[in-house]
Parts: C-alpha cells; structure tokens; sequence
C-alpha cells in the first residue's frame, strides 16, 4: 500500500483537511514528486543568458560585482534555466465556481485554488518564472511571472486572496497574458467554462498563435454531470440570480445529453486549436491531474 501515503492520490476533501493552502499544496507535490519514476522534465543549461536589475530578495550569489564596480548598480546574473520558461497560470473565481453538490466535496473554487498552488509550486522548483490571473467579471489579481525565491509566497497569498465573484469575463483575462508571456510560454487556464465558448476560445487561439502552449482544466463537480432531486426542485444561476422551477425527471435526459455535447464540443475544439484540454471532477486526486500538466509541460521544454 504505497500509494496509501501519498496525499497526492488520496480524496481532494480529506487531503483538504490537513491544513492550509500552503501545507496541501506541499504536501501534494512531494507526494507527486516522490511518485514519478523518472523526471518529465528535460535538464536544464546553466549558461549565462543576461544580466537583469538586482530585485530586493535576489540571492547575492548572483550579484555581478564586477558591473556593480564599472557602473555603480547592481545587476544580477541570469542564467538559461532561469530563462527557459515563463508560465501564466489563470484561475476562473466566478460565482458559479464557488459551489459544490455535496459537503463531503470542495467548492470548485476551493478544488481550483489548491491545484493552482501546486502547480505553481512544481513549476518553481523547475526554475520556471510564474504568474498568476485570478478573475470574475473582471481581474481580480495579477502577478507577474518570476522565477525567483519569494515568488512561491506571492503565488500563495495571490491565490488564498482570491474571492469567489460575480459573472465571468475570461476573454479579457486571457488577453492580458499576452503582454506578461512576450516569450514562449505555457498558459494554464483553470475553470468550470460555464461563459461564452465561442469568445474565450478566440482568446485561447489567439495564444496559440503567439506560440503559447496552452492547457485547460475543465473543471466540474461530478453533480452537475446529471440531474438529479426531488420531484419538484428550484434551480438558481449563481451568477445573475435568476431561478427556475422544473421536476427534474422530466429533464434528466436532456441535461444530461446537454451537459454530454458541451463537453465533447469544447474537448474537440479544442484539440483542433492545438490546445490541450482536461475534464477534471472535484473527487479527482491531485496527483492525476498534476501529471497531465506535467506531461504537457515536458513536452514544451
């Protein structure tokens, strides 16, 4: 049984109740990282790539004395493994992703801050610069993407931050990737994708026309795949309040067969975009979906 140790398998509800965001997030990617046999990630060069303005929080081991002594600044040296990779990681936190079919599961939102965060941390321990967009109807909270120490304490805070909102703009988040990512980079986009498909897939496209590799996390909670309830239920869109009285039996067919297309049709559109899409439930472990990312982010490198 040892895989009964890893937290990174075990159920996303019970992983959450060993503490905070910062000790799930590390306690899932040790876990996740202790599991893989071998590295997906490529090495790394530690060539010299560029100098940058030294930054508070910068190791001075990689301070230039000798540019500090000619110019009187310091400058820090950038090396290529700092350089390598630049990911955007951009977290839905609309109304409707704060919600959850049963008290034994995490809010989608809930589910999505903790994946966020370790993939954040997996990221950074690959020396990879990385940011972060949380939105609703509208930005809520951009970091840029860094590499270096403290930047993993920013993500977290970023991230903790991060209230559940109202309605759901993500074609105006994706678009500010494009002037944080101006290299090649992995986007990362986590959300229910309960918005306008039409408008964010542009947006999506329009990454991968810049040369970005992008990932989506569809996520949902395993509820919302098909309509159950009493004979008689009242459903409330959580972003604009308005409600509706059906007996769900009557419906259960065409919900269901509804919630079925929209799947496969962003999956396929996907796909044909060149973007890379994940159907991920909230009982989903950690560790499975960490592997995805990882996958696609071996493959960039």
């Amino acid at each position: 049984m040892a895989s009964a140790s890893r937290i990174d398998l075990l159920d996303p509800y019970d992983v959450a109740q060993l503490g905070g965001l910062e000790i799930v997030a590390e306690g899932v990617v040790e876990g996740f990282l202790a599991g893989l046999h071998r590295s997906p990630f490529r090495g790394f060069s530690v060539e010299f790539a560029e100098h940058r303005p030294y930054e508070p929080g910068d190791e001075l081991r990689y301070v230039d004395w000798r540019m500090l002594a000619r110019s009187d600044k310091l400058f820090v040296k950038q090396y290529e493994e700092e350089t390598n990779l630049r990911s955007m990681l951009v977290l839905d936190a609309s109304a409707s992703m704060n919600w959850s079919g049963s008290e034994r599961r995490l809010s989608k939102l809930d589910y999505a801050k903790r994946l966020t965060a370790a993939l954040a941390l997996v990221f950074l321990r690959q020396r990879d610069a990385t940011g972060f967009i949380g939105f609703d109807e509208a930005v809520r909270s951009l970091v840029p993407a860094r590499a270096r120490r403290q930047q993993w304490w920013t993500l977290l805070s970023a991230v903790h931050n991060l209230p559940a909102g109202g309605g759901t703009a993500a074609e105006d988040a994706l678009r500010r990737v494009t002037g944080l990512l101006r290299r090649r980079g992995l986007v990362v986009f986590i959300s229910d994708l309960l918005f306008d498909r039409d408008l964010a897939l542009l947006a999506l496209q329009y990454l991968r026309h810049r040369r970005h590799q992008v990932l989506v996390f569809h996520i949902m909670d395993p509820a919302e795949l098909f309509l159950e309830g009493p004979p008689e239920a009242r459903f409330e869109d959580l972003e604009t309040g308005d409600s509706v009285s059906v007996r769900p039996r009557e419906l259960r067919a065409a919900y269901n067969e509804t919630v079925r297309r929209s799947i496969e049709a962003w999956r396929t559109q996907c796909r044909r975009g060149g973007i890379a899409y994940h159907h991920v439930l909230t009982d989903t472990p950690f560790g499975y979906v960490l592997r995805r990312a990882t996958a696609r982010r071996a493959r960039l490198g």
